[in-house]
């Protein structure tokens, strides 16, 4: 197999870094590329070091200088219009992770998958896809049961959006299928029976929690539960280098993570 050239954006990050760490591990993958904000403090230095896995000699840059196969972002959605132009001007596919995208770069982002592959995903964990398979399934067995959905999810203090964006993709997933119009943030105060067409997400904000997401289907008289869990954010980081490896090469168009995973 032919090694895969990889350039990281975001690559200062928390999951940036344990990218470069995990990529230069793989001994298919090599790191030629690591990208971050030019206002961020870490430019210039190597991302290696700052990644603890030594020096690489590929220092934090604020622009795409070196030729590479596939390009992962996991930053901020202020990155997304820079980070597809770079994409663009290179040619070059697209793993994007990042979320919270505006109804503006959701069009910029289809636009830019007729002219590259673009892997998008709210969440890269292989587990979590699997999952939200699962969720679909479970949705058409139980869309004419009666059936209640929650979804509750979990994640480090640090997250500063709310309700995740998987936990609103596993909502979207299940709605698609049975129907759910109303979707709830929380409960409080005397609101009355629980209508039937909704789905209530509630976020818990806890400690240094990777991420973990339970999503509940409820009759009277039983229920299912499916619960995902990343014990490290390590999955992350891999699922998105096995989305770079399945991009590469590929068409333009739009893919998933389902795609790697051949669900």
């Amino acid at each position: 197999m032919t090694t895969l050239r990889v350039a990281i954006h975001g690559a200062a990050g928390r999951m940036g870094r344990r990218l470069v760490a995990l990529a230069t591990a793989d001994p298919d993958l090599e790191l030629v590329a690591a990208v971050d904000s030019a206002s961020h403090p870490e430019l210039g230095a190597d991302a290696g070091l700052l990644a603890g896995v030594g020096p690489l000699g590929v220092n934090i840059a604020s622009s795409l200088t070196a030729e590479s196969d596939a390009l992962i972002d996991f930053s901020l959605p202020d990155a997304t219009n820079s980070v597809l132009q770079m994409c663009l001007g290179a040619k070059i596919p697209l793993v994007l992770a990042t979320t919270g995208l505006s109804a503006e770069q959701e069009s910029r982002l289809t636009a830019a998958a007729e002219v590259i592959p673009i892997l998008r995903s709210p969440n890269m964990s292989m587990a979590v896809n699997l999952t939200m398979k699962l969720s679909e399934m479970a949705a058409r067995a139980l869309k004419d049961q009666d059936a209640d959905v929650e979804i509750l999810e979990r994640h480090h203090r640090f997250k500063e959006d709310s309700p995740s964006g998987t936990a609103l993709k596993f909502g979207q997933i299940i709605s698609d299928v049975m129907g759910q119009s109303n979707h709830v943030h929380g409960r409080e105060g005397r609101i009355g029976v629980r209508p039937h067409g909704e789905i209530g997400y509630h976020a818990i904000r806890v400690g240094d929690n990777p991420g973990e997401h339970t999503i509940v289907f409820a009759m009277l008289g039983e229920m299912v539960e499916m619960t995902v869990r990343a014990t490290s954010r390590d999955c992350y980081a891999l699922g998105a280098l096995a989305a770079a490896k399945f991009l590469a090469g590929k068409e333009p168009g739009l893919y998933s993570m389902e795609d790697v995973l051949g669900l």
